[in-house]
């Protein structure tokens, strides 16, 4: 038997003589010659990825000595890997497909592999580009083979945006041009004709203005950095839809944060469409205004006019009509309107929706124009395209649904939510705290107005979760009990329970079932005997990913004291967590099941609202911590194994 190595999950030759392969002539840092042996540390160390955004972990030359090369003589693969002075896999340069050259340059980043270039026609120069890990999804495809991406065969919709600012950073219309959807992409998505001509005249647009765009715009500098992906929750578009076949998952209303020379922005990219593993853009982003306001995108699919269509012809009356067809007509004007002119628009559009609901003859008809104004205006005052918007937002309830108890809470609260946003928007860094007291304040009031409502319960969670970042669990166990007890048999009940297990855990046994992303049995009591982390996490939370750096880190500083990883996704989709899992390979156990953060009965058990919640448990299975932080860990699993 072959002496091996275990690093990570891989498991590595440790010694082996070098098999001779053909390194591509791409890589400027090797010949192609065939070698007797493997290249030394600083050869192999000196080759670089061909995309300039990736990211992987650098050793200083005065480490090169603590660095090894060794060799991968495994099925399927041959070549070699280079281990850091940790321990930790930092480069693996193989052949897949035994032609006897390297096709596959992998590198990694702190254990974890996070870009690949990929030799897929071996003709010996990369083709393809992958992002892994903690770096995203992305997957391009370069069909020329000159360093830039063509299209895309696999891109998530955080990616979407990042693309698009870096486009307009560079200037790129090619590189905007492989985010739009394609006219193959578009036929394959079953969409009615009106619906694929729409987009069609859309995509032309932008493919052929972007260029102009990009030069004249001056807001998204050379030194231009995306943020963050910012949107509602993703909507399915149901087959049967105005002639359509097939269901189709969209996003509305994206927005991608970006921060330019220390000053933050805001790009509306609008509309995005999933085809098969990439998410695909439809029209040009517009760009926020110097004044912070963002013109709102017009909705392709969820849009207000096409809802008040269908309710103005339902009920009839042609001055009803009149009011709906105003109300499109407006709706047309906002898509391409910022400013000033976005904010007298947003205001007529609530004047007319005030007057549907005035007219609306059945309690339906009422319900339906009152929640569209209410999600209207949250919208456009969250947006800051209607500042004016929050004084008529925080009246809709007194004003329009006081008959109607549930609507009335669930006016308020939008209120009270969408208010809260903006006052930290314009709160300075030393105000912050004045305006969580006055936020707390306000959940306890609308408490007390709508103590029977689904929404208290929601503000009596926020309530706990302000507590518990106080680190007040004592008053945030009160709040949890008051939801478990109070509101049985809703979803807020469950994970207040949920989070009473979990701050009440600390010095006992718990225990948790379900199963691994592979669909396997899984018993947390079957680890007792070993120290085991349990770790919340999801594709679009950022710092989960930075922490799985660190927890490969640890498992493998306590791999003799047997550390334990236990992750447990809550991404809404599957596949999502599926993709990303796939290309991280990460060497511990994974458990998800169906209705993310918000449902999942994994979430729920512990009651997790946030991201990453990470739960500390010894060899017999006790609680030490029921929420320790990253910076925590090795201290504390120091003394757990000592």
């Amino acid at each position: 038997m072959m002496d091996r190595l275990h690093i990570g999950n891989l498991l590595l030759p440790r010694r082996k003589r070098w098999m001779a392969l053909v390194v591509p002539s791409l890589m400027a840092a090797f010949t192609a010659s065939v070698h007797a042996a493997g290249p030394s540390v600083a050869k192999a160390l000196s080759l670089k990825p061909i995309q300039a955004d990736a990211v992987y972990e650098s050793v200083e030359e005065a480490d090169f000595d603590r660095c090894q090369v060794v060799t991968v003589d495994e099925s399927g693969q041959s070549g070699w890997e280079v281990i850091g002075p940790e321990g930790t896999l930092l480069r693996r340069f193989v052949d897949t497909n035994g032609d006897k050259s390297i096709d596959v340059w992998s590198y990694y980043n702190f254990g974890i592999e996070s870009y690949r270039d990929i030799d897929d026609d071996g003709n010996r120069k990369a083709d393809q580009y992958r992002w892994l890990g903690n770096a995203g999804t992305r997957w391009g495809i370069d069909r020329n083979e000159d360093g830039k991406i063509d299209a895309w065969k696999r891109l998530s919709a955080e990616e979407v945006t990042s693309e698009v600012v870096s486009a307009l950073r560079e200037q790129d219309a090619a590189r905007f041009a492989a985010l739009l959807i394609t006219p193959e992409e578009l036929d394959s998505l079953g969409l009615g004709t009106e619906k694929s001509e729409q987009i069609a005249a859309k995509v032309r647009l932008a493919n052929r203005e972007f260029g102009k765009l990009a030069q004249a715009q001056s807001a998204v500098s050379k030194n231009a950095k995306w943020l963050q992906f910012a949107a509602p929750a993703p909507g399915i578009v149901p087959a049967g839809t105005a002639g359509s076949s097939k269901d189709v998952l969209v996003y509305e209303n994206v927005v991608a944060m970006y921060e330019d020379a220390g000053q933050g922005g805001q790009l509306m990219v609008g509309t995005l469409i999933q085809v098969d593993d990439r998410w695909r853009l439809v029209s040009l982003p517009t760009i926020g205004g110097g004044d912070g306001t963002l013109a709102q995108s017009q909705p392709i699919f969820f849009s207000p006019a096409a809802e008040t269509s269908s309710l103005g012809g339902a009920l009839g009356s042609e001055e009803m009509q009149a009011l709906v067809a105003n109300l499109e007509s407006i709706d047309k004007e906002l898509a391409g309107a910022s400013g000033a002119d976005a904010a007298k628009l947003h205001e007529s559009r609530a004047k007319l929706v005030e007057r549907l609901i005035a007219q609306s003859v059945t309690p339906e008809d009422k319900e339906s124009w009152a929640r569209q104004l209410v999600d209207t205006l949250r919208v456009a005052v969250q947006s800051g395209q209607y500042p004016g918007g929050m004084e008529r937002l925080k009246t809709v309830a007194s004003r329009y649904v006081r008959q109607n108890p549930e609507l009335s809470a669930y006016a308020d609260y939008e209120a009270l939510q969408t208010e809260w946003i903006v006052r930290q928007q314009q709160a300075k860094d030393e105000e912050q705290p004045e305006v969580q007291e006055w936020y707390h304040e306000s959940l306890n009031r609308f408490v007390d107005e709508h103590q029977r409502s689904v929404e208290a319960a929601k503000a009596l969670l926020q309530l706990a979760l302000g507590k518990e970042f106080e680190s007040d669990s004592g008053a945030a166990l009160e709040y949890y009990k008051k939801v478990r007890d109070n509101y049985e048999g809703t979803d807020e009940a469950e994970k207040a329970a949920g989070a009473v297990n979990r701050l009440e855990s600390v010095g006992r046994r718990i225990e948790l079932t379900g199963k691994t992303i592979e669909g396997k049995e899984f018993k947390l009591s079957e680890l007792r005997g070993r120290p085991v982390i349990l770790h919340y996490w999801a594709t679009w939370c950022g710092p989960c990913k930075q922490d799985m750096k660190l927890l490969s880190r640890l498992q493998a500083r306590y791999r003799r004291e047997g550390l334990t990883l236990v992750g447990i996704n809550v991404d809404a989709q599957r596949t999502d967590a599926v993709a990303f899992l796939n290309e991280n390979r990460l060497p511990w156990v994974q458990l998800f099941e169906e209705g993310g953060l918000e449902y999942s009965r994994l979430s729920k058990a512990f009651g997790v609202q946030t991201l990453p919640t990470m739960m500390l448990i010894d060899k017999t299975g006790t609680v030490v911590s029921n929420n320790i932080g990253a910076n925590e860990l090795d201290e504390a699993i120091d003394k757990l194994v000592k």
